[in-house]
């Protein structure tokens, strides 16, 4: 069995396939994974054709491990079949709002981390992709979504290719609080975040952008405010238009 400790992100994949008969067990099997209610809320779209990839793609930034991966998995909050299941049976379900969507969204991101935990231990290789929620319109037009479905993960999927370097992480102390959350000091952010901040490659990254700190690579440059804002302004249009606000 493969450890927590050894996960890896894959963005390059073997040319092999990845059966629908594992692909399958292991989606049902991530289905024990906890839900609000024991009702499932969330879908997954399986994406393998050529065609289908390459109009995912511009959504998440055209980067290649879209295309190249065997498969493609976009996992979504849903409260559209809920929905259906209630009126169906006699019964007038109140899930057009906000409240639901962190329900349905907290679901499918519980099952998205236990499949990649399970796709870890068959020795599968997957990249969750964070770009999923940057522009969510696209995905919900190329996958069809209807009302009350919003896509919230998506994981390329293969056989790895590399063996890339351990990320690293902060340290238990940095994020554990005990009893109630104590706010940091200026001691505390210089001891936590020493080791990422004095890896070499970080270093470097900070040295070739011009900036004076690594911090400053995050905000002015990966993950700015004006991004930011104009992206979280996509992400409301979608909510509304899928009926979620």
């Amino acid at each position: 069995m493969k450890s927590i400790l050894t996960r890896r992100t894959i963005r390059k994949y073997a040319d092999r396939e990845v059966s629908d008969e594992l692909l399958s067990r292991l989606m049902t099997e991530a289905a024990r994974t906890q839900t609000m209610g024991n009702l499932q809320l969330y879908s997954v779209v399986v994406t393998r054709s050529e065609e289908m990839k390459a109009r995912l793609s511009p959504a998440h930034f055209n980067q290649p491990m879209v295309k190249e991966a065997p498969v493609v998995l976009t996992v979504c909050a849903d409260f559209n079949r809920t929905s259906f299941w209630a009126k169906f049976r006699k019964a007038e379900p109140g899930y057009d709002n906000f409240l639901s969507f962190i329900n349905a969204a907290t679901d499918a991101l519980l099952y998205t981390q236990t499949l990649c935990n399970l796709m870890d231990e068959e020795g599968l290789g997957y990249c969750y992709l964070g770009t999923t929620v940057y522009m969510p319109q696209a995905i919900i037009d190329t996958l069809q979504l209807p009302r009350l479905v919003m896509p919230v993960a998506t994981l390329t999927v293969g056989w790895p290719a590399e063996e890339p370097p351990l990320s690293d992480r902060l340290p238990l102390e940095s994020f554990v609080h005990s009893e109630t959350y104590h706010d940091y000091t200026g001691a505390d952010i210089d001891t936590y975040y020493y080791n990422k901040e004095h890896l070499p490659e970080n270093e470097h990254f900070v040295e070739i952008n011009h900036k004076e700190t690594l911090a400053q690579i995050f905000t002015d440059i990966r993950y700015t405010r004006k991004d930011n804002e104009a992206m979280s302004e996509g992400l409301l249009e979608a909510l509304k238009r899928q009926g979620f606000l």
